[in-house]
């Protein structure tokens, strides 16, 4: 290692001790984002959300909606591909391999799919390949931090609601244990039930950026769209994301 490379280095250490973060925080700051756009063709409001991810992330599923003032759901703005078509690059095992294929999941976003509504052949509200959510909406998996660029379908109301739920699965902790209900299978894939964000956009405030807030979790294998709000149970999973950050134009 150069003598250059370690003072450089050690500047870097030294500042971020001096602003309360390491060395890590500020690299993932300035990593390369992966860049999402769906729904080109709204005619509504243009909606940018931008996720650093945090020192749990690890390929979570995630969707991104809006709701009116009351809590109504509006439209949805995007999800990964396996979600919109219930098709999963694991889907299933063959020959000891896992391959490509359906999956019934309902624990993996499951307050996002109770607020669209749409249930499916097999009495679940989570999208199927019969039945897809458009491919406007979909896009795929980010992998680290990325940037949302997406358009409403038409104009909102004066106030409204940007939601946004994450899971990832098999993240246990010592209450969200993989033997707390040992008869649900959905449940053990999760474990630490999925986590909902949301930001209230006033048209009415000149605010450049919104923060996303957490303000609850999700049922833990999907068989309710209920939102639970008491988060004292959660560990890794609040850390899936470092800050959600929503702009609107």
């Amino acid at each position: 290692m150069s003598r250059g490379f370690i003072f450089l280095y050690l500047i870097t250490a030294l500042l971020s001790a001096c602003s309360g973060k390491t060395v890590k925080e500020h690299s993932l700051e300035r990593e390369q984002k992966i860049i999402l756009n769906t729904n080109p063709d709204g005619t509504g409001s243009e909606i940018s959300l931008e996720l650093f991810r945090g020192k749990s992330f690890y390929y979570p599923l995630m969707a991104v909606w809006i709701e009116d003032e009351d809590g109504n759901y509006i439209q949805t703005l995007y999800v990964p591909t396996s979600v919109a078509t219930g098709v999963f690059k694991y889907g299933k095992k063959e020959n000891n391999k896992w391959i490509t294929a359906p999956k019934r999941a309902p624990q993996t976003l499951p307050y996002w799919s109770h607020k669209r509504g749409i249930v499916a052949s097999d009495g679940l509200y989570m999208p199927e390949p019969e039945n897809p959510v458009p491919d406007a909406y979909t896009g795929a998996t980010p992998v680290k931090s990325f940037v949302l660029n997406t358009r409403a379908d038409k104009p909102l109301p004066h106030i409204y609601k940007i939601l946004f739920e994450i899971n990832q699965n098999w993240d246990w902790n010592e209450y969200w244990t993989n033997n707390k209900f040992p008869d649900d299978e959905n449940y053990k894939m999760s474990c630490q039930p999925a986590l909902v964000y949301e930001a209230v956009i006033d048209k009415g405030k000149s605010l450049s950026s919104v923060a996303m807030k957490p303000i609850g979790h999700s049922h833990y294998s999907g068989k309710t769209g209920e939102l639970f709000p008491d988060l004292s149970t959660l560990t890794t999973a609040l850390y899936i994301a470092d800050s959600i950050i929503v702009r609107v134009r």
